[in-house]
């Protein structure tokens, strides 16, 4: 049995989530010594042209670059300058922005010179004194081996190649029944009646989550991935009953699977009877859920959004499209690339090195920029082109490197391109119709509006 704790501390709600604001970058994080500027009462200005101010005063954790969609003339300037970038925040510490290509992969691929133990998100410098009043957290993307590929290989098995064959069919009927049902002639927000909803039904399928329900997740998702006030979430307060309501839930579905006689195919199973996961601890059961939410739903959704507007756009490419629609499984590479859902993640210095010059110290951060990796004019020929037909295409960052990469990264491309084969199959245009609206996050680059109309085959 797995047993809902029954005295859970005030700061537990940011132990059930990623790591410290889990996933935004930006908690207000009091509880764990550190705070953000960007989200205080006098945040500083937002520096709309990183040309005009010293480079040294460029911080990409800061949200609103993202909200506001200004992030890659920050990235350039620190690719071209200071491609191995320093900050430094108040009980955060040192933290380095790395924005090159070959250097994301060095930190990726090196997990004895940079954990992941530490968080994946920029958070409180490690050297601090342990809260006691904080439950220890970890999920298995925050894991360095030999745990984390343990726990990983126990839930690897639901996107093996056997299984995302079984689910082909699954995914094409729902992608259809949901385009059929959308309004032709009226303008309505893409975001909601297509790339939430698709995404859903594909979590609740995994999980074999009651499907009347689903949209708990999309919250759940929501809720662990954005820090209060940015539009989510009010206060903590309410984020942490929101997390605890998850865990809840969860828990019973835990313990409903740990009593059937034969064990499902589903996740929750595959944890509940796993022998490296099968006696995990209930904080560490929900971080393991959030993760697998968060990467199931977060990614896909906003690359399916990302993906509607990259087309409209670029309307040469959108013509492409349409005179040859077999270029989608390329095309969905490239949408990946163009979006970069979730713009980075930290790893943690275990001793001092040098990287392009500078010296990281030991128990430093390190955020790996993906979607600057993602841009970067040495390694990706016209990188700030969206081209469906690009070359080697797959040749991207957005599911990182080595042994943290993206465990769902076929599933995400098997949802895309069947998506993409249905909409072709009945629209000649998804057009966008108003302007999108962008989630405040430097974690997951997210789109929350995108006002469409679609036009069918004449």
């Amino acid at each position: 049995m797995l047993h809902f704790p029954d005295n859970v501390p005030s700061s537990y709600f940011e132990l059930i989530t990623m790591g410290e604001s889990v996933a935004t970058t930006e908690s207000e994080g009091q509880q764990r010594g550190f705070s953000s500027p960007f989200l205080s009462d006098n945040p500083p200005p937002i520096i709309r042209d990183p040309y005009s101010v010293p480079i040294e005063d460029i911080n990409m954790i800061d949200g609103r670059l993202f909200q506001e969609d200004l992030q890659f003339a920050h990235f350039k300037r620190l690719r071209e300058e200071d491609p191995v970038h320093l900050n430094e925040l108040p009980g955060i510490g040192r933290y380095w922005s790395i924005t090159k290509f070959e250097d994301i992969m060095f930190v990726d691929k090196h997990h004895e010179l940079f954990s992941s133990a530490h968080g994946i998100t920029v958070g409180p410098q490690v050297d601090l004194p342990a809260n006691p009043n904080e439950l220890a957290f970890s999920n298995f993307i925050a894991m360095d081996p030999p745990k984390h590929d343990l726990q990983r290989a126990t839930v690897s098995g639901v996107v093996a190649p056997p299984n995302l064959a079984k689910l082909e069919g699954t995914i094409r009927t729902r992608a259809g029944s949901i385009l059929d049902a959308l309004p032709v002639g009226e303008t309505f927000n893409w975001v909601d009646r297509v790339s939430i909803e698709l995404t859903t039904q594909m979590l609740a399928t995994l999980f074999d989550f009651p499907f009347e329900d689903r949209r708990k997740l999309t919250r759940w998702s929501d809720v662990a991935t954005a820090p209060p006030g940015t539009g989510i979430v009010d206060t903590a307060e309410q984020r942490q009953n929101e997390l605890l309501e998850c865990l809840a839930y969860f828990t019973r579905l835990w313990n409903e699977r740990a009593a059937q006689e034969t064990p499902g195919s589903d996740l929750i199973s595959m944890l509940v009877h796993g022998e490296d996961t099968k006696d995990m601890a209930p904080h560490e059961f929900l971080g393991n859920l959030i993760l697998l939410i968060v990467g199931g739903n977060d990614t896909t959704r906003n690359s399916i959004s990302g993906g509607v507007l990259a087309l409209n756009q670029n309307p040469a490419e959108y013509d492409k499209l349409r005179a040859n629609p077999g270029l989608i499984p390329n095309m969905v590479s490239e949408i990946i690339r163009w979006q970069t859902p979730l713009p980075y993640m930290r790893r943690t210095a275990n001793q001092d090195i040098e990287l392009r010059g500078r010296h990281i110290q030991k128990n430093d951060q390190l955020l790996m920029w993906y979607i600057s990796g993602n841009r970067d004019e040495d390694v990706i020929d016209q990188p700030d082109r969206f081209i469906i037909d690009r070359g080697n295409a797959r040749h991207h960052l957005a599911f990182g490197f080595g042994i943290h990469r993206c465990m769902g990264n076929r599933l995400a491309e098997m949802q895309l391109r069947i998506v993409w084969e249905e909409i072709m199959k009945r629209f000649e245009q998804v057009e966008v119709v108003g302007a999108p609206k962008r989630l405040r996050s430097s974690f997951v680059r997210g789109i929350t509006d995108l006002p469409v109309r679609v036009h069918p085959h004449s």
